[in-house]
């Protein structure tokens, strides 16, 4: 296993490392409100636009789309750049796409303005991993990513369901209205907290291609896209499975969010430490956590007490991101830059294919609640990446070993 330190400069002081920290999590506050706010909207959107619940999940795979696209185009053309200067340029980018999406007049001009909105997320991300991890000594890397990533999963506690309860008050356009304004607000906070290194080891574009096309590189991504899956199937029709199988008022779909929101920070934290102490084993323990998580999920559906902490334990899948973002530093050599920004090129993926996979199984009739055992699936397969990738790790060791005696 290979581990590499991309930058040179002397480690930041704890406040100064605490208030980078801070204002790379409004970040991802604001990208995790912008891609999961659509998902508790879903109803409202469908009725506001005049379409079926399963073309607004078209419109959330638009943006995961743009994910993908965008994470590796915009990591590679980026990498010359200061990290600080690409940091303000993806998240202004990010803002100008999601008040375009706020003023979509139709489905399919939404549809283009969540690709765009999509493009910066990922190397947003895998940028601002790279930022915190050099600010801290290797044995801490995971900790650190998962707090910057803890804006995200708060996002899903409080930014999701607040913006789902201002869209069913005003609107869903003033959703994404909010999000516009957060992106704007990191755009101030990194500007003002993040110092420009110039001291700082910039990426060589061709260096970061060749490396990373690997086979540990790439079957990492494919964990991520694979183990990801389940959860985004469940969460992205979670309102409409409140409304249809649990039959319950809409005002406890943000309750719901919260509820799913709670085990994103909690597994946010757990996949940080956990990853820290056993390394990529780390994994595929998680993965096994999801696939039962995902399969028990059906049987809580009809009643609330019991989909609520359903929700809960699917939220805590998060615990996949930080460990796999930090496993993609230690094989990613010197595609560093490439390498953490398409682990969220996966994510997001995973992103299109959840929510793809359960509206075919929904359309096909088999209900709302058939999204877990959809997931399970998705998840059994992620593992099974795992197994490959486990053993090829064990089988480097043994080569290096053997060529070291």
């Amino acid at each position: 296993m290979v581990e590499v330190t991309r930058t040179a400069p002397a480690p930041a002081s704890a406040r100064a490392a605490l208030l980078i920290e801070i204002a790379l999590a409004v970040g991802g506050f604001a990208i995790g409100t912008g891609e999961f706010s659509i998902m508790g909207l879903m109803p409202n959107v469908a009725s506001g636009l005049g379409i079926s619940e399963p073309q607004v999940g078209h419109v959330i795979s638009s943006y995961a789309l743009g994910v993908v696209v965008g994470a590796p185009l915009l990591a590679v053309l980026g990498s010359k750049l200061y990290r600080r200067h690409l940091l303000l340029l993806l998240m202004a980018f990010f803002a100008l796409g999601n008040v375009a999406s706020a003023l979509a007049p139709d489905y399919h001009s939404l549809m283009l303005f969540r690709f765009i909105a999509g493009l910066p997320h990922g190397a947003y991300f895998g940028v601002a991993a790279l930022v915190v991890a050099s600010m801290v000594p290797p044995h801490k890397r995971a900790n650190a990513v998962s707090r910057m990533m803890m804006g995200l999963s708060v996002s899903t506690l409080v930014g999701n369901p607040l913006a789902t309860l201002l869209g069913q008050w005003l609107g869903w356009r003033f959703a994404f209205a909010l999000v516009g304004a957060l992106a704007l607000l990191t755009v101030l906070l990194v500007a003002i907290y993040l110092p420009l290194r110039r001291d700082e080891v910039r990426s060589n574009p061709l260096r970061e291609l060749r490396d990373f096309n690997r086979a540990q590189v790439w079957l990492a991504l494919g964990i991520s896209s694979f183990g990801f899956a389940g959860m985004f199937c469940v969460f992205s029709y979670l309102a409409p499975t409140l409304l249809e199988v649990t039959q319950v008022h809409q005002g406890w779909i943000s309750i719901a969010l919260a509820s799913f929101g709670i085990g994103a920070i909690l597994g946010n934290l757990a996949g940080g430490w956990l990853f820290d102490k056993l390394r990529f084993k780390a994994v595929g323990l998680l993965l096994v956590w999801s696939a039962l998580v995902l399969a028990l999920f059906p049987l809580a559906t009809h009643s609330l007490w019991t989909i609520l902490p359903a929700a809960l334990a699917v939220g805590s899948m998060v615990s996949l991101s930080p460990a796999l973002q930090t496993h993609l530093m230690d094989v990613a050599a010197e595609a560093q830059t490439l390498a953490a920004a398409s682990n969220h090129a996966a994510f997001n993926v995973a992103n299109a294919l959840g929510p793809w996979l359960g509206g075919m199984a929904i359309s096909a009739g088999l209900g709302w609640s058939v999204t877990g055992y959809v997931g399970a699936v998705t998840a059994l397969v992620g593992l099974a990446i795992f197994a490959i990738a486990w053993r090829l790790e064990h089988r480097l060791a043994d080569e290096a070993s053997v060529a070291q005696s």
